[in-house]
């Protein structure tokens, strides 16, 4: 089987060090004061940031509404899709990430109702995309099986570092994409699959909401791997997306914020574009806004993206989330 083109890079190492001190920590703190309330809370923010990527519109209340067996009124397909990504994440104990028919299965399960091509793999050409902007053509579909078993082999022989490893398969996962539709959550849900495996932790760590708050740059280093055939940038920002996941993911029923989040909540009020927010802040520097306010916001679950699946809309504008609020009040 062939190795997938990546190199390791001096930021590349240094992150992977960053992240076992981190995982050290974490592990410690989560033996301390881990409990079920934060793992259901984690999961829903793992569901949310996943399928807001793919441009669902459910907020985290809804989702919760959804998990309690409560009324929610919202478009079919967007319940479907959350209802069948929290049956994915309930069965990640049961799946091993080098198993062909686990794949299938959990597609299967992702797209129930959703797809009539759910669970095999696709029979047609698809494309990678970025909101309207097509940024990769995937092999022909005739090639799929193959290059799938190659990479799931490479995936059980090899001896890389699992934070590495399950990088790499992430962007072949996507590079390839083996599916008609669903590609990115289940790359993203396999993606927990091989880090929980690894360290249990992981399955509770919600990534994908880090991912979320940073979705164009997830395309970025997509483009950037594909055009230099070496998946480094995407290890870069993956392992850099898992890295702000661990610091944020102490045990604690309430997130702690910044000063400067905690300011941007307070003047948060139903639904406020960018511009608005930065002009109720008396900010002008829409860099440091971004960074020190924005991102982490949005990566700690405390606010969300009226259209998600189009985060550099003209239209974009942010509320908050039910967590957000209750840190408000």
């Amino acid at each position: 089987m062939n190795r997938p083109p990546y190199t390791h890079t001096p930021a590349i190492v240094r992150r992977v060090a960053a992240i076992g001190e981190a995982l050290g920590r974490l592990s410690a703190e989560w033996e301390r004061g881990g409990d079920l309330r934060l793992r259901r809370a984690n999961r829903i923010r793992s569901v949310h940031g996943s399928l807001a990527i793919e441009g669902n519109t459910l907020s985290e209340a809804q989702i919760t509404a959804i998990l309690d067996g409560r009324r929610v009124i919202a478009p079919p397909r967007e319940i479907q899709e959350v209802r069948n990504a929290l049956a994915a994440y309930d069965r990640l104990a049961e799946w091993r990430p080098e198993r062909e028919s686990d794949l299938l299965a959990a597609h299967g399960v992702l797209m129930a109702g959703l797809l009539d091509e759910a669970g095999v793999w696709r029979r047609g050409g698809v494309g990678v995309m970025a909101g309207d902007r097509v940024i990769h053509m995937a092999p022909r579909a005739h090639r799929v099986p193959g290059l799938k078993r190659d990479l799931l082999g490479w995936l059980a022989a090899t001896d890389e570092h699992p934070l590495i490893a399950n990088s790499v398969f992430h962007y072949e996962f996507e590079f390839i994409h083996p599916f008609a539709d669903g590609n990115g959550r289940v790359g993203r849900l396999w993606q927990t699959l091989i880090l929980s495996r690894w360290q249990t932790l992981f399955a509770d760590l919600p990534v994908e909401s880090l991912i979320h708050a940073h979705q164009a740059e997830y395309y970025q280093a997509i483009q950037d791997a594909t055009a230099g055939a070496d998946s480094a940038p995407f290890i870069d920002f993956m392992l850099r997306m898992i890295h702000e996941a661990l610091e944020a993911g102490a045990p604690q029923a309430t997130p702690q914020v910044t000063p400067q989040v905690a300011r941007l909540l307070g003047v948060l009020v139903g639904e406020w574009s960018r511009d608005e927010l930065m002009a109720a802040l008396n900010l002008r520097d829409r860099k440091s806004f971004r960074e020190r306010y924005l991102a982490p916001a949005l990566a700690n679950g405390l606010i969300e993206m009226t259209q998600p699946a189009r985060p550099n809309s003209p239209g974009q504008r942010y509320r908050l989330t039910e967590i957000g609020l209750r840190i408000r009040s």
